[in-house]
């Protein structure tokens, strides 16, 4: 074991990222919190000191006195404190809990429903009140006999069966807004998990760079040693080196730093006003699990499965609905073939004669009707127009399909590519990059390796490690989006609000 390795041990074991001023050790025994301030600063006294130890060290080049420094590693073991951690299926829970939309889904069919109850009643009727045949000469209401005081009513009756199918065409159109949120749902599930792990994936890329950080900070400092040295086993251009790489693990950072404050930025709109500095996520990637059937899953005639489940996507629902509402429409469109009927009655009071003789009211019915004559260019179109607009849904509803069989089966392919790109990493590659750094390594300490060499294996060890978190999380990426097209509506879904 060299000396370097057992160096890049100690250094994960102790976080360096913390410091006295930021530090957050977690203590296994309730008695130990009181001390926290002292631990943190034995922790950064610890960090100088084996800075110190291990330059020492190389100077007098000796190898049987890391055995201080192992033991140095065995004694203490502070591990990093995790704060107020934030799953997944907590981030989704809480944007799905905290969707407003939702409410103003319940409140649009509510309307849609209150607006087909309206829509199925007959017309207000209409009260008439006036004078009849008044004498403009002496306006005397008894001077003629045909003078009258009248009240009139009448009364409208839409064509056919218009009322019944404006309310059911109304009744299916809030139909879809059961759909509309399970629709919603699954998509605020799918664009906070992609946040989320985009969230991760910077939290971890920092993690790797900066537990490798520590490492090329030595570096450094063992060219300069090696440079200022008599032996002179380092050259200019190592310590030029191992600065730059330095430098650019710094740029890489502020980088994804910058990444994961944009990231949390947008996860504010689904999170509403979280306290980033109190929570963190979890050190450990979740597992998800497919909705529907693996490719390796015998028995299972996969394309009829996903047909099936595509056709019950609330997306594809929503659209049946919308069908099912413009057939209606068609049916009440052609009611205007139909003529609009109406009934009008009135009574008529006549006062009594100048001589004293009576004179009777009257009452008078009538009956009114519109009759369609112009129904080429005006019957005929509207009903043309209802059809299109039916038909037009029904192509969307189709395209709608293709999209979804579209986006699965390349959500899909790319999970089988990332499976094997995932078991390659697994089996050899981490394994290979690893053994290479500690072959250069090696090499580099027994004087028969190259330093810049040892920065070259140490970095693409750093590259792998990061492409690998990569694989992990656009896996889970490409699960998320399966499970999205893979949502299917669920049972009893007309009118159900439900519990918050």
């Amino acid at each position: 074991m060299t000396w370097l390795s057992i160096h890049t041990d100690l250094k994960s074991k102790l976080s360096p990222q913390f410091g006295v001023a930021n530090c957050s050790v977690p203590f296994r025994f309730p008695i130990l919190k009181k001390c926290e301030p002292i631990v943190c600063l034995y922790q950064s006294l610890f960090e100088a000191i084996s800075r110190v130890m291990v330059n020492l060290l190389l100077l007098r080049g000796s190898s049987n006195s890391l055995i201080s420094i192992t033991f140095i590693v065995l004694i203490v073991n502070i591990p990093s404190l995790s704060a107020k951690e934030l799953s997944l299926e907590n981030a989704v829970n809480i944007a799905q809990g905290n969707d407003p939309w939702i409410e103003g889904s319940y409140q649009r069919e509510l309307a849609t429903l209150a607006q087909s109850v309206a829509a199925g009643q007959l017309p207000d009727p209409v009260i008439s009140v006036g004078f009849a045949n008044m004498p403009l000469d002496t306006f005397n209401f008894n001077q003629d006999p045909m003078t009258q005081f009248k009240v009139g009513v009448s009364q409208a009756f839409p064509r056919g069966d218009s009322l019944a199918l404006q309310q059911q065409k109304l009744e299916e159109l809030s139909r879809q807004h059961p759909f509309m949120r399970q629709d919603r749902q699954a998509k605020v599930r799918l664009s906070v998990s992609h946040l989320w792990l985009d969230l991760f994936k910077s939290q971890e890329t920092i993690r790797l760079i900066e537990k490798d950080r520590s490492l090329f900070e030595y570096l450094v400092d063992v060219a300069e040693v090696n440079y200022s040295s008599a032996s002179g086993r380092s050259r200019q251009q190592d310590l030029v080196r191992s600065q730059l790489e330095l430098t650019r693990l710094e740029d890489r950072l502020t980088l994804l730093n910058q990444n994961r404050h944009e990231t949390q930025a947008k996860l504010d709109e689904w999170l509403f006003a979280i306290d980033w500095q109190a929570v963190g996520l979890p050190q450990k990637l979740p597992e998800l699990e497919l909705k529907l059937p693996s490719a390796d899953t015998e028995s299972v005639n996969h394309d009829q499965v996903e047909a099936s489940v595509f056709r019950n996507h609330p997306t594809i629902k929503i659209l049946d609905e919308q069908i099912t509402s413009s057939e209606t429409n068609v049916d009440l469109t052609k009611q205007k073939y139909k003529p609009q009927w109406g009934v009008n009655t009135s009574y008529s009071y006549r006062d009594d004669a100048p001589t004293g003789q009576d004179r009777s009211d009257f009452f008078s019915v009538s009956i009114s009707f519109d009759l369609p004559v112009f129904i080429e260019k005006k019957q005929d179109k509207e009903v043309q127009a209802a059809i299109g607009n039916k038909e037009a849904l029904k192509t969307d509803k189709a395209l709608a399909l293709r999209m979804i069989h579209a986006s699965f089966n390349q959500a899909k392919e790319r999970l089988q590519w990332l499976e094997k790109r995932k078991t390659i990493y697994d089996k050899r590659l981490l394994q290979e990059m690893q053994e290479q750094a500690e072959a250069s390594l090696n090499a580099y300490t027994n004087d028969d390796g190259d330093f810049a060499e040892v920065i070259r294996a140490r970095i693409a060890e750093l590259n792998a490690n990061i492409d690998y978190l990569n694989i992990n999380i656009d896996r889970l990426k490409a699960i998320a989006e399966l499970n999205y097209f893979a949502t299917s509506v669920a049972k009893n879904t007309y009118h159900q609000r439900d519990e918050k």
